[in-house]
């Protein structure tokens, strides 16, 4: 018997994360374009970019291209163009709405169904599958236990996020942005409304600041601790939330949730992850509704991040000599001393994180630098010109 596949599917947000997905050990990579995106905000890819995207995922990394908003009429002439010029050069179509599948079934595309379709039970699983879907995207609002009934009787592909942001809407059905600024959710143009912290106001104007005033901003889905039983309900393919997030949120995650896919982890392990986890942005973790319905525990007490480090543009990489894997920096922010840890950021590079240990201005080593001043240092590996250095720091 062939022993069962995983796939861990990483976001790509721009060149940056991209990179670093693949990198960091993502089996493969979600994006949107320019158009027809569900995050309208992230910078996003053209169709120019993807040959260059084919060219960094190589043979081993799937490409999938999210097509996953509410389509409108003036707009299918433009889809079609669209669907024609990526047929070949991607992997599969993340898409829900019939116009978009009826497209991809003409021009032979690949699709998956997205959670946008809210796919919650057999029957509409077996619909989308006749249609010729390759694999579902269920909703965010299934138990474990569900699941596993559903795959009982459906022979299709699952995919399911394991981690990253939650709208209060869960599968992401939300009209508040809509309502309150005229930039829809459903169309990647989400304004948050639900991360804010609000008051209340009686009729006669008299104002009350609720505790825990962030109501309606949900804690970040985490699966890490319980993948296995992910595995078990027939989940094959683990999605990561963030193509709005940063190369180091998407390093840290991919290369946490790579561990519990590739082996059953120990309980210290597990733990290890999770506090690993806790660097990188988040708003409190929750299991969402796999475990059970979420409770009052399952929103966030913090209108931002929570995570226990940050990171500060401190400069950029100025010279780097690949015969020696030295370079140098110049400061244009703060300060930096040995013993701290950077993160160097590229379009190229990615990221690369580093403990420094030694530094040197002119011959000479040094143990701090400051705003203004150009310095030395071995790095781990290649970093480029004009890549933006960034100082990790704790945040309490």
């Amino acid at each position: 018997m062939n022993k069962q596949k995983y796939e861990l599917l990483a976001p790509a947000g721009s060149f940056q994360t991209l990179v670093t997905a693949v990198k960091a050990g993502a089996d493969a990579v979600y994006f949107g374009l320019k158009e027809f995106s569900m995050r309208y905000n992230a910078k996003n890819f053209t169709i120019k970019d993807l040959d260059k995207i084919n060219k960094i995922c190589g043979k081993k990394v799937k490409k999938y291209v999210t097509i996953n908003v509410i389509i409108y009429e003036k707009e299918l002439k433009k889809l079609e163009e669209t669907i024609k010029k990526i047929k070949g050069k991607v992997d599969a179509v993340i898409c829900w709405d019939l116009s978009v599948i009826q497209l991809c079934k003409k021009y032979k595309i690949p699709f998956h169904i997205s959670t946008q379709a809210s796919i919650s039970n057999a029957e509409s699983a077996e619909f989308y599958k006749k249609l010729g879907a390759e694999r579902i995207v269920l909703a965010r609002e299934l138990s474990l236990k569900q699941i596993k009934e559903i795959k009982k009787k459906v022979k299709v592909e699952l995919e399911a996020f394991v981690h990253g942001a939650m709208c209060v809407a869960v599968s992401g059905r939300c009209f508040m942005s809509q309502d309150l600024f005229g930039r829809s959710a459903n169309r990647g143009m989400c304004t948050q409304v639900c991360r804010r912290s609000y008051t209340v106001e009686d009729s006669e104007g008299r104002k009350l600041k609720l505790e825990g005033n962030t109501i309606m901003s949900a804690k970040d889905l985490c699966a890490f601790p319980f993948i296995d039983k992910l595995k078990a309900a027939g989940i094959t393919s683990f999605k990561i939330e963030g193509r709005n997030r940063d190369p180091r949120y998407v390093d840290t995650v991919v290369r946490t949730y790579r561990k519990a896919i590739d082996k059953k982890l120990s309980k210290e392990k597990i733990e290890e992850g999770l506090k690993e986890l806790e660097t990188v942005y988040t708003k409190g973790f929750s299991s969402g509704f796999y475990l059970g319905v979420p409770t009052a525990d399952d929103f966030s007490q913090v209108e931002h991040s929570s995570a226990t480090k940050k990171k500060k543009f401190i400069g950029k990489i100025t010279h780097f000599y690949p015969n020696l894997n030295v370079g140098t920096i110049l400061l244009q922010n703060g300060e930096l001393k040995i013993g701290e840890e950077i993160a160097i950021i590229g379009k190229t590079t990615g990221i690369e994180k580093m403990k420094i240990e030694t530094m040197e201005i002119e011959g000479k080593k040094i143990n701090s630098v400051s705003k203004g001043q150009e310095v030395g240092m071995k790095f781990p590996s290649r970093v480029r010109k004009n890549d933006e250095v960034y100082l990790i720091k704790d945040t309490k």
